[in-house]
């Protein structure tokens, strides 16, 4: 069995005992959340696509860390004009283990 869901603008496919990482969520490590925005479910009695979500859907998860991800390295710079820019990011991001897919 597993999930299509939508959260923080991004897709993931689930399966349960999977750890994903998604953008930061205000839990603390430990806590449990409760994930809705279900689009397609894959089960034993088959397949069910949401319209745009699948009603009644819950995909449950522990929360197993809170970090950031790695460094991404970006550069802008305008021709002729001795401008030049370098810039890193580092996105905050939640570890989630997914414990149970339900409809």
């Amino acid at each position: 069995m597993y999930a299509v869901i939508k959260t923080g603008g991004k897709q993931y496919t689930v399966r349960e005992n999977d750890t994903i990482e998604i953008e930061k969520l205000n839990a603390a490590v430990g806590d449990e959340v409760a994930l809705t925005d279900i689009l397609l479910i894959q089960g034993d009695q088959g397949q069910v696509v949401g319209t745009p979500i699948v009603e009644g859907a819950t995909v449950k998860g522990k929360v197993v860390a809170q970090g950031r991800s790695k460094k991404v390295v970006g550069f802008t710079y305008k021709p002729r004009k001795n401008i030049r820019n370098r810039y890193g990011h580092r996105q905050s991001i939640t570890k989630v283990l997914i414990e149970k897919i339900s409809y």
